[in-house]
């Protein structure tokens, strides 16, 4: 069983700025920045799956959208 804590986009993200942020301001000591760096690396791959998937969904979504007839929409208007 997987028991990593499940990140969300936005706290990956403010991670990766601190990784970021340590590495520019030299706070990193030298034996750890390989785990940084390491860590970055798998924070940035998780990110751009997740924006992958939101694209994917977010084009799924458009072209439902686009495929619903307008006698269709007229009744689902909230109006």
């Amino acid at each position: 069983m997987n028991r990593q804590k499940k990140i969300t986009y936005s706290q990956a993200i403010e991670e990766l700025e601190g990784i970021i942020q340590d590495i520019e301001t030299e706070n990193i000591d030298v034996d750890a920045l390989t785990e940084k760096v390491r860590r970055a690396t798998t924070l940035i791959k998780f990110c751009k799956r997740n924006l992958r998937t939101t694209e994917e969904e977010v084009k799924k979504v458009l072209s439902e959208i686009e495929e619903t007839p307008e006698s269709e929409e007229a009744e689902n208007e909230p109006f």
